[in-house]
């Protein structure tokens, strides 16, 4: 093992690598499966469920996704040797290039406060994903009479992150291979999982009556039912889409950056978030009816589908009775094998984007310096993985050791890393291109302008709507708070005692900075 000094990353990735990278991240097959619960669950400060404005919140999610992601291609274009720092490297350049001192004098302080955000979304975010997997193992298990405890749950949570991050420590090209073949085949699956979900209500083979339907007509599905509910499905929704701008940590891999990493940007929402997930989520709703049942026969609906370890599994079984021959129970473990394997994706991408960004960091000297070290085969941030490996393995035990409240909790947690980052990508990108020759109106500062307005209020709706809902979402939203809280002092600490000990100003003079 040597230093960052050799050996050093290498240029490797087309647009198709870049795309399927940040493709792996989305992972729409996946989300499908493991957020359906959550959404179904959430109700509002009155305990009425939000669970109607499911589809209407990701479209209110999308927005603000594409808003950041022409931000994020803006300044990927504008910063092709961004390397693997992807926004906090933007954060430093953009004040850097200003003329006057007193604008270069808040480089430090903003990529301070972006790579924190960065951080709390991307190194929370992975063990998000292997609560996930472990919750997905509990249900297939229970499907054949097993009962997994909450100890094998957190046991299965640290195999997992350990098998994550032995496949990241290989480098980005093994990573970008398992990527195509996971994009494939859970594209697959959910296509043909949405197409059996719409052909279900439409032939309605169980005889289903009308006011059984969950949604009694299809465009009660795409027609916003209430205006909090959608903002804060939105909130949850958002851990759907974010991947987007995971490939502007892959500068330093990419073989043409200034080309391929702003269209691999947009390309990567357009084809996950726009096609996928309203596809899915459309055929989903649209075949959910008071005949999915809990396990004990309790509920119905989404009342069912709210408490239920994967209410897709459920609705797969009874969708693959009717169009399969009664081979339910297979057609559901073959969607649940595709959702295992786009949760290994999804996983490892993440891993991948908070290693780099971190290496970035450490290369500047904001951040320990064995998060600098790489690999001498693989050329990877180690050492980045390995701790990485084990921070998710910690809120993976956090988040299936309190049900759906704590999954809810570790979720927008890292969601609120997603917001913060969000919001002050587009605020640089108007700083980046304020004054230059280069300046366009509506890409550098309306679209950006309405990027950090959405996501503000994301944050906003975290905050109050969360915690006016009462019961076990206010829960969920007080330990995301607690979780971020507790990240953002450990980050202060660090970065006023290195600024100390380095002699470094948190805040520069303008003279300092003239000179």
């Amino acid at each position: 093992m040597t230093t960052q000094s050799a050996p050093i990353m290498k240029k490797t990735l087309g647009l198709t690598g870049v795309t399927v990278n940040a493709m792996a991240l989305i992972a729409p097959g996946a989300f499908l499966w493991m957020t359906y619960q959550l959404q179904a669950a959430n109700v509002d400060a009155a305990g009425v469920s939000t669970a109607q404005d499911m589809w209407t919140g990701i479209v209110a999610a999308l927005i603000v996704a594409f808003l950041t992601a022409f931000a994020f291609a803006e300044l990927a274009r504008r910063y092709p040797d961004a390397g693997s720092g992807s926004a906090y490297y933007f954060a430093e350049k953009a004040f850097l290039d200003r003329e006057q001192p007193h604008h270069r004098r808040w480089a430090r302080l903003a990529k301070f406060i972006t790579g924190w955000a960065a951080h709390l979304f991307y190194w929370v975010y992975p063990g998000v994903m292997v609560a996930f997997f472990a919750v997905l193992a509990t249900y297939i298990a229970g499907q054949f009479g097993v009962a997994i405890p909450i100890i094998g749950q957190i046991v299965i949570a640290w195999g997992f992150s350990a098998l994550v991050g032995m496949i990241a420590m290989r480098g980005i090209n093994g990573s970008t291979t398992a990527s195509i073949v996971i994009n494939v085949i859970q594209l697959t699956a959910l296509v043909v999982f949405s197409i059996l979900a719409i052909l279900f209500r439409v032939q309605n083979p169980l005889g289903i009556q009308p006011a059984e339907w969950y949604h009694p007509v299809a465009t009660s599905i795409i027609i916003p039912h209430n205006l909090a509910g959608m903002l804060f499905q939105s909130t949850i929704a958002i851990l759907i889409l974010v991947g987007f701008e995971s490939s502007t940590a892959l500068g330093a891999e990419a073989i043409n950056p200034k080309r391929d990493i702003p269209r691999g940007v947009i390309l990567s929402l357009v084809i996950q978030g726009i096609f996928a997930y309203l596809l899915e989520y459309f055929a989903a709703n649209y075949a959910l009816s008071d005949r999915l049942v809990s396990a004990d026969g309790a509920l119905k609906g989404i009342s069912a589908a709210a408490v239920s370890g994967a209410p897709i599994g459920d609705l797969a079984v009874q969708i693959g009775d009717a169009f399969l021959g009664g081979n339910g129970f297979a057609f559901m473990l073959v969607i649940a094998f595709t959702v295992a394997i786009a949760i290994l994706g999804t996983t490892l991408a993440a891993m991948n984007t908070g290693v780099r960004i971190s290496f970035a960091m450490a290369q500047d000297s904001e951040m320990p310096d064995i998060m600098g070290m790489l690999h001498e085969k693989y050329a990877t941030p180690y050492i980045g993985v390995v701790i990485m490996v084990i921070i998710s393995g910690v809120i993976a035990t956090i988040g299936v050791m309190g049900g759906v409240m704590t999954l809810t909790g570790i979720t927008l947690a890292s969601n609120l890393g997603t917001f913060v980052l969000y919001a002050l990508i587009c605020g640089l990108t108007f700083v980046a291109f304020a004054g230059d020759h280069g300046f366009r109106f509506i890409k550098h500062a309306l679209i950006p302008f309405l990027g950090l307005l959405v996501n503000a209020g994301m944050v906003l709706a975290i905050f109050v709507i969360g915690i006016l809902s009462g019961g076990s979402t206010a829960q969920a939203t007080y330990l995301a708070l607690g979780i971020s809280a507790a990240w953002l002092i450990m980050s202060v600490m660090y970065f006023v005692t290195m600024s100390v000990r380095t002699g470094k100003a948190i805040l520069p003079s303008v003279k300092a900075m003239a000179d």
